[in-house]
């Protein structure tokens, strides 16, 4: 069965966002009162939704993330982007050279989706082929958002392979019927125990170079490892 689809996750996998990300949404939780390290921030949102992380801050916390709050953090977050946004070393590259067809599902709003790639230059490349968990009931680790994708794009879950940073991603990749590839290649990945964690979900692979994923896609097997 061949490869229909390359679905790419955003955030970390495209753009290196999430040192950013964790940074803006941590410095305004601490305006707020909650104080929580760069570990336990890492390890509770990366991957997942604002409505996911706001779920788990009022929880945990006891703080509600209103629209204001919302505001704040798009604000902070869209500043910094547009003086540190970089995009993972060699996806252009390799995006040009894909010959498969692609597109994106990303647990952020599309408007942060397409403020990223067009500040590192992507869009182009992949638009309009964008999707987001605000376009689910359920994000990541939940399989909504990759089934959503691939039935928008006609493609069955078998024949999609996803490209992912994250153990949410990583989770929603499996629990949707396809195979997946773990990027470690951006910034955030360089913390202890993160491949370890990643590969104790079972990903088809590990990757750190993004220019090898054209040769990786052409040499998976023909069958699904599910």
């Amino acid at each position: 069965m061949t490869i229909g689809l390359v679905i790419f996750d955003c955030d970390g996998v495209l753009v290196d966002s999430e040192p950013i990300s964790i940074a803006v949404l941590r410095g305004v939780l601490a305006k707020n009162g909650v104080a929580i390290s760069e570990t336990e921030a890492y390890d509770r949102f990366l991957g997942k939704s604002m409505a996911t992380i706001a779920q788990f801050i009022e929880g945990d916390f006891g703080l509600v993330i209103t629209e204001a709050h919302r505001e704040q953090i798009r604000a902070d977050l869209f500043h910094r982007f547009e003086a540190e946004l970089e995009p993972v070393p060699g996806i252009r590259e390799t995006l040009s050279e894909l010959n498969i067809r692609r597109c994106v599902a990303s647990s952020s709003q599309p408007d942060r989706i397409r403020f990223s790639l067009r500040l590192t230059g992507l869009l182009e490349l992949l638009e309009p082929h964008i999707y987001s968990a605000t376009m689910v009931k359920r994000g990541k680790p939940s399989p909504d958002l990759f089934l959503h994708a691939a039935s928008e794009m006609g493609v069955e879950p078998t024949r999609c392979v996803v490209i992912e940073d994250s153990p949410a991603g990583v989770m929603a990749a499996r629990s949707a019927g396809m195979r997946v590839l773990a990027f470690i290649g951006a910034l955030h990945a360089a913390r202890p125990g993160f491949r370890d964690k990643l590969a104790g979900l079972a990903p088809d692979a590990i990757f750190d170079d993004m220019r090898e994923l054209p040769s990786m896609l052409a040499r998976m097997p023909a069958q699904p490892s599910l």
